[in-house]
């Protein structure tokens, strides 16, 4: 009995509908990257670990997908490292390469390998596919696709405010109503100064980005499980659990961290984004959140999340400043900023709040039937003549009862079917039906490119 075929947990088939919705959305945001002057390049699927490892924390590392070597890969493999199941230890010396985790680290190494052909500041924009070896569940996949925008050699906040009014057009255009979510990495670290924890910035931030997940009793306790004393845990609390407007929770946490120097800088540079961000008439949809952490290693100052506020999902775009970034690389003192937004969430938002255009899912605007031989040959140059005007047509192959030829119309949502029979032949026109109308009329090729178009 033959294997019934599967894929993997975590992957997906797209068919041609859904692949006509994904599409719209790669076009939308590539429009808003090159509207805001960012020009596109590509990165290959398989990185070196070595390019990989250490740059997304303990957590992180533990989701990259490894890949063992080729050919007799167990040669010069140490045999007691099998025998005692040590993992960790055997895939350094069994996988040379991974797949990328992200678009960011693999730019990082695009940037430093060909710094001599790029113009600072760069901005550039990447449209591909990652892969975690996380736990599949709704909104979470192991492949994936990112759109990723960054700018990197400019220190100046004007890039965080531009990344913001992008994000802003973004959503616009696919009708999605968000939450833009700000914080500062340098804030965190100011955090961590106060409750007398500054060696436990990693732990903290990778524990309270979870708060939205877990809640605050196991944020608590997993920080607790870190080594955080009591004191300083119930100190974090109150901190990052501030209420008010934005503005009123920037003041309070202006007041908390005036004795950080590392914290007022977060502070300061928060306003200089927030006021930008009025500026552009953003108000209404960006807010600070001071439990934002993405817990991720590289941010070194502004951090960006954006939620959808009509569909219980993750966050459906990310980003932030990761100053050191190019430094592991051999490329220090480069700055960068940049956002990915998450194709993949942003369609099954689209999907759930069904915010299409109807009209995307239409390949064939006009279906030519096959009638016979003669009336074959003239449906053909009529198909070549509308094509030539730039209409997507196509005629039905084989020559068979009208009703299929007419379901399969329908069935591929096609607006318009031409037909060409006997009389239609004898006049040299075709008959035009409307498909959503039934409206149907005799008109010549020309009449009926004019009505198409």
């Amino acid at each position: 009995m033959a294997q019934k075929p599967s894929i993997p947990k975590g992957t997906r088939d797209f068919t041609p509908v859904e692949m006509a919705r994904r599409n719209y959305i790669f076009d939308t945001i590539r429009e808003v990257f090159s509207l805001y002057g960012f020009r596109q390049i590509e990165t290959p699927s398989l990185e070196n670990l070595s390019t990989l490892m250490g740059k997304y924390g303990e957590e992180g590392d533990k989701l990259l997908f490894k890949i063992l070597d080729s050919g007799d890969f167990l040669r010069g493999v140490d045999p007691a490292l099998i025998e005692a199941g040590d993992c960790p230890r055997l895939a350094a010396q069994l996988c040379e390469k991974g797949l990328r985790y992200d678009l960011t680290v693999p730019f990082a190494r695009f940037v430093v390998m060909h710094r001599q052909e790029l113009q600072f500041p760069f901005k550039r924009y990447q449209i591909q596919p990652v892969w975690r070896a996380d736990r599949p569940q709704k909104g979470r996949y192991r492949e994936f696709y990112q759109c990723d925008a960054d700018v990197i050699g400019s220190t100046s906040l004007v890039n965080e405010i531009e990344l913001l009014g992008l994000i802003a057009e973004v959503m616009k255009r696919l009708k999605i109503n968000v939450t833009i979510k700000l914080n500062n990495r340098k804030v965190l670290a100011g955090i961590a100064e106060l409750i007398g924890e500054p060696d436990k910035i990693i732990d903290i931030t990778v524990a309270i980005d979870k708060i939205d997940k877990i809640g605050l009793d196991k944020v608590n306790e997993e920080l607790a499980s870190k080594g955080i004393g009591d004191e300083a845990i119930s100190r974090l609390t109150p901190i990052i659990t501030i209420g008010g407007t934005t503005a009123q929770r920037l003041e309070q946490l202006g007041e908390l961290l005036a004795a950080s120097e590392t914290g007022s800088k977060g502070v300061e540079e928060l306003q200089t984004v927030l006021a930008g961000a009025m500026r552009m008439g953003l108000g209404e949809m960006v807010e600070l959140d001071v439990s934002l952490a993405r817990g991720l290693n590289y941010y070194t100052g502004t951090i960006i999340e954006v939620k959808a506020r009509d569909v219980e999902i993750g966050s459906i775009t990310g980003g932030g400043r990761y100053d050191n970034l190019t430094g592991v690389f051999g490329m220090p003192d480069v700055s960068g900023v940049g956002i990915s937004f998450g194709a993949d969430r942003i369609y099954d938002v689209l999907n759930a709040l069904d915010l299409y255009p109807a009209t995307i899912t239409t390949a064939t605007k006009i279906l030519f039937l096959n009638l016979g031989e003669a009336e074959e040959v003239r449906s053909m140059e009529y198909l070549m003549a509308v094509r030539a005007a730039g209409i997507p047509a196509e005629i039905y192959p084989d020559r068979t009862k009208m009703k299929k030829q007419m379901n399969y119309a329908n069935a591929m949502a096609a607006p318009y079917v031409g037909i060409v029979g006997e009389s239609e032949l004898a006049e040299g026109k075709l008959t035009l039906k409307n498909m959503s109308t039934g409206e149907q009329k005799v008109v010549t090729i020309e009449e009926a490119i004019k009505e198409l178009a």
